[in-house]
């Protein structure tokens, strides 16, 4: 977790603030992390981050276009130095939360860096929970928890919730338990397959949500919520299909399970993570073909030294995340290539 003088320094620039900009991850942390400090807080706007896997520099366009007087970003592992060299021009404050392992010392002096890995007491729990910290609101615990469950990780807090919440759980605390077979994990998939919808319909599920009073409001289909129901009916008949497909290639004697999909819709790391649930002992790579790039999520044992191994010659290849949780993007061309290389390595 963060340190109490980290909470105060962040608290202290969220006092600041007047008008401050959240750039969050595209997934149900960063989501999660941006509702608890804007209703911790009671100020700034959310836009959810969709370049990947960095913060590249048109996301400044929105600090210009909402007259943003504080940046902070959310859950993002890599930002691009030109978002940077804007932020240093135009003389706004940058706060970074973060937990993924990085290169720290990439970060610029002028960005305040928060980072539980680089404490003295490490540590990756999602920034949800590092938010939930910061914000200290009691009655959003359930927020806490959907974003937390969504990033394979089950914080102390959840005991509490169980308490409130008794019908929302399930008997394990196992994180891929909880999101795949409870209630709170529902609510993550809705905030899921949410922030894969329209501009238009996600920022009405963001309204939503930053005025939901608990889960009940989230799980139970109403006029405020039926964009977010009917695009998890419609996203998840889709994903239904791609794990079945997907699962067929874990009976396969192979230590890899290698899977690759194309079409509109993006959804390699939810794909991962429930292949990596059902066979917990293979690597498992997902790879979702668009254009010429390929976007890389793997989940297993060693993952990330698995693709930074991988990658490391393969011309505009990039990557990296947690150590059994990681993503990346190479180039369609070297898939073949990519794919030898990986089942040679491990």
């Amino acid at each position: 977790m963060l340190t109490k003088s980290q909470v105060e320094e962040i608290r202290e620039h969220l006092d600041k603030a007047q008008n401050p900009l959240f750039l969050f991850d595209n997934d149900p942390d960063g989501l999660c992390s941006f509702i608890l400090l804007q209703r911790g807080f009671g100020k700034g706007k959310g836009v959810p981050i969709k370049s990947f896997p960095d913060l590249i520099e048109d996301y400044f366009k929105k600090v210009e276009e909402l007259g943003s007087d504080y940046i902070f970003i959310l859950d993002k592992p890599v930002v691009s130095d030109k978002f940077f060299d804007e932020a240093r021009k135009r003389n706004i404050p940058v706060v970074w939360i973060d937990h993924h392992l990085v290169e720290k010392e990439l970060v610029p002096d002028f960005v305040n860096y928060y980072n539980p890995v680089f404490n003295k007491s490490k540590s990756e729990e999602p920034v949800t929970a590092l938010c939930y910290q910061i914000a200290n609101k009691k009655d959003d615990i359930w927020i806490s928890i959907a974003g937390c469950v969504s990033d394979k990780f089950v914080p102390e807090n959840y005991k509490e919730f169980k308490k409130k919440y008794p019908d929302l759980i399930v008997d394990s605390e196992a994180p891929l338990d909880i999101y795949y077979k409870s209630e709170i994990g529902k609510v993550a998939k809705l905030l899921s397959f949410s922030l894969k919808d329209r501009t238009t319909n996600v920022v009405a599920m963001m309204r939503f949500m930053l005025q939901a009073k608990s889960p009940y409001e989230v799980l139970e289909e109403g006029n405020k919520n039926r964009t977010m129901h009917e695009r998890f009916r419609q996203i998840d008949s889709k994903y239904q299909k791609l794990i079945k497909k997907a699962a067929s290639l874990g009976d396969e004697d192979k230590k890899v399970l290698f899977f690759q999909y194309g079409g509109d819709l993006s959804i390699s790391s939810e794909l991962s993570n429930q292949l990596a649930y059902l066979f917990p002992n293979k690597l498992v790579v997902v790879l979702y073909l668009k254009g010429i790039k390929a976007n890389v999520s793997m989940r297993g044992k060693k993952a990330r030294d698995f693709l930074l191994e991988v990658i490391k010659d393969l011309d505009d290849a990039r990557g990296g995340g947690h150590e059994e949780a990681v993503g990346g993007q190479i180039s369609t061309e070297d898939i073949e290539k990519f794919r030898e290389r990986l089942e040679r390595v491990v």
